[in-house]
C-alpha cells in the first residue's frame, strides 16, 4: 500500500515521501500514529500543490541542515567502554552514546537522527547523521577499552599462569621420560639368580 509520510522515519523515508509499505504496518501503525496518510490520487494532488507552495521553505530547511552538517565535518569520536579480556563489550555502543559524546563537544544532535551498526567489540565504526533526506554526515567512531590497564594486567597474569603451567608440564614430561629410561634400563639388565 502507498503511504504519504507526514514526518521523517529513519529507514523508511522522509516527510512528504510516497513509500510502499505492508498494509498492516500502514493501517496499524503509520496512519493511527499520524505518521502517514493513504496516498490516494486526491492526496497526491494536494501533496504536489503543497510542495510547490513550500519550495522556498524546503530550500531554507535544506540550507539549515547543510549548516548543521558543516559543523560536524571533521568530528571524530572516541568512546571508552568496559570490555572483557576477549575484546567483547559489556553491552554495546549505539546512537545514544554517540549523541552524548557529540553533546559533550557542544554539538546538539537528536539521537533519532543517528544510525550506526551497534558496536559490540572494540574497533572502528561509522555513524551516520541524517539531517535531511539529501544531507547526511559520516562520523568516524573509535570504540576503545575503558579498563585498558586492567585488561593489560589480566593478559599479563594469564600469560604468567600459562608460562608456569607450561613449565610444570615440561618438568612432568622430563620426569616421566626419566622414569621410562630407568624402566627400560631395568628391563635390559640381566636378572641375577
Amino acid at each position: 500500500m502507498e503511504i504519504i509520510l507526514k514526518e521523517d522515519i529513519i529507514g523508511l523515508g522522509y516527510k512528504n515521501d510516497i513509500v510502499n509499505v505492508k498494509s498492516g504496518y500502514g493501517r496499524n501503525y503509520l496512519i493511527p500514529q499520524g505518521k502517514g496518510v493513504i496516498a490516494s490520487p486526491m492526496a497526491k494532488k494536494i501533496l504536489a500543490e503543497n510542495l510547490k507552495q513550500q519550495a522556498h521553505k524546503l530550500a531554507a530547511i535544506k540550507a539549515e541542515a547543510e549548516k548543521k552538517a558543516e559543523a560536524l565535518n571533521g568530528v571524530a569520536l572516541e568512546i571508552a567502554a568496559k570490555v572483557s579480556t576477549t575484546g567483547q563489550l559489556y553491552g554495546s555502543v549505539g546512537a545514544n552514546q554517540i549523541a552524548e559524546e557529540l553533546k559533550k563537544l557542544g554539538k546538539d544532535v537528536d539521537r533519532k537522527l543517528i544510525t550506526m551498526k551497534e558496536a559490540k567489540m572494540i574497533g572502528d565504526y561509522v555513524a551516520l547523521v541524517h539531517f535531511h533526506k539529501e544531507v547526511t554526515v559520516e562520523i568516524p567512531v573509535k570504540v576503545v577499552a575503558e579498563n585498558a590497564a586492567e585488561l593489560k594486567a589480566a593478559a599479563e597474569e594469564e600469560a604468567a599462569i600459562k608460562a608456569a603451567a607450561d613449565a610444570k608440564k615440561a618438568a612432568a614430561e622430563a620426569a616421566e621420560a626419566e622414569v621410562e629410561a630407568e624402566v627400560e634400563e631395568a628391563a635390559e639388565a640381566p636378572v641375577e639368580e
